[in-house]
């Protein structure tokens, strides 16, 4: 795998791993302190947050199904629930601690559309959730779609693929992976 040979500009420069990186780690503490509207800016109108369930063969996600398959609207409904007390299972908080790690930057596929201006990045993470007593790791890998331009970088797509085999009994991804 390696680094496409253009990956696009952020406030008139090339975009570097570092900066992919420093994208990566902001969102994970915004998540870690759940500020779900500061998370719910980092993606474009119209993007997807998507969690395949633990079966999925990178195909189709709907003929495996799925954990989260979220268009930008169920995205910010998504948020609105988290921030009220209607989320049940989340109230109050799980408290989270992630982990980023392997950051790659990938030319699209071919399925992403070849628009400019866009970037995929891969990389491993790490959440641990502490609730109701339990102590919890979620592992596995992103897959991102970002927009690249402007000031910042963006989620088009936001893909978080578990690396478990199956989750144990009584297992609930209420808050976000």
């Amino acid at each position: 795998m390696t680094a496409p040979a253009t990956t696009g500009l952020i406030g008139g420069r090339e975009i570097t791993r570092a900066d992919v990186e420093d994208f990566l780690y902001a969102e994970a503490d915004i998540l870690d302190a759940w500020k779900y509207d500061d998370w719910l800016a980092l993606f474009e109108p119209g993007a997807r947050f998507e969690v395949p369930a633990t079966d999925w063969t990178g195909t189709s996600m709907l003929a495996s199904g799925s954990f989260v398959t979220d268009d930008y609207d169920l995205l910010r409904a998504r948020v609105k629930r988290l921030k009220s007390r209607k989320a049940h299972a989340e109230n109050p908080p799980s408290r989270t601690h992630r982990m980023i790690s392997n950051v790659r930057l990938h030319e699209p596929a071919p399925e992403d559309g070849g628009e400019p201006g866009l970037l995929r990045v891969t990389a491993a993470f790490i959440v641990h959730r502490a609730r109701d007593g339990e102590f919890d790791a979620y592992v596995g890998r992103y897959d991102h779609l970002l927009v690249t331009g402007g000031d910042a970088l963006r989620f088009r797509r936001r893909r978080a693929v578990l690396g478990h085999e199956h989750l144990p009994a009584g297992s609930r991804l209420s808050f976000i992976l």
